[in-house]
């Protein structure tokens, strides 16, 4: 492995924030990593909030770098301790989720099974049986993204975005999957739904999963 491999790409965003990518692909390891990265850096004083996403981590500013070379000794620093960060191994709840799969609820089974092949028992079947670790929250209000989806089922995403899928909605989108916290477009495909709800303003914490919490989807019904 080289430099290249290692390095993260550092993005300004603005004045008050920056992005932090990191190079390889979707794994849990890496993730990993970047939720202990998020914990280090918190504790920075310039550091105002540090956000994980997928592969990547976003910091805004408490006190913004003045200048080019704190840019510079901000970004080195970084670098620095993306490299030596060892994954941290968040232990988090498990969360079972009641599923009906297919019929009106899972509007998009149909192109699933489609480009898959596989029969919509299959689907569900392979869609049930992991159990899948939150990598982070994001999108919109208490959505989580999901890791560990078998890659059988694994289907592009909608060459043309749904204008609007129910909360609770179950989807895959390329190697992922996940599930609507709100109502909202959507451009993965929806195969089922849940009744749980995610996100409450009025509760503290107002999302009900953290990174680090698992979800197990329980067939509940399959509509054919």
């Amino acid at each position: 492995m080289n430099a290249a491999d290692t390095l993260a790409r550092i993005t300004p965003l603005g004045t008050t924030a920056l992005l932090l990518e990191t190079p390889g692909a979707l794994d849990l390891a890496p993730q990993q990593r970047i939720w202990a990265l998020a914990r280090t850096v918190q504790q920075w004083p310039q550091v105002r909030e540090a956000v994980p996403g997928m592969n990547n981590l976003m910091l805004s500013f408490a006190q913004p770098p003045a200048d080019q070379a704190a840019w510079d000794a901000l970004e080195a620093q970084l670098q620095a301790a993306w490299i030596a960060a060892e994954p941290l191994a968040l232990k988090g709840r498990v969360v079972e989720l009641p599923v009906v799969y297919g019929g009106g609820d899972g509007p998009h089974m149909a192109d699933v099974i489609a480009h898959t092949g596989l029969t919509i028992d299959q689907v569900v079947e392979l869609h049930s049986a992991p159990l899948y670790p939150v990598y982070a929250l994001g999108s919109h209000p208490g959505y989580c993204y999901l890791g560990g989806m078998d890659p059988r089922i694994a289907t592009p995403r909608r060459q043309v975005p749904v204008l609007s899928v129910p909360a609770g909605s179950v989807s895959i989108g390329g190697v992922q999957t996940g599930v609507s916290a709100s109502a909202g477009p959507s451009g993965w495909h929806t195969i089922g739904r849940t009744g749980m709800a995610f996100f409450d303003p009025q509760r503290d914490p107002p999302a009900v999963l953290s990174p680090g919490d698992m979800i197990r989807f329980r067939v509940e019904k399959v509509i054919r």
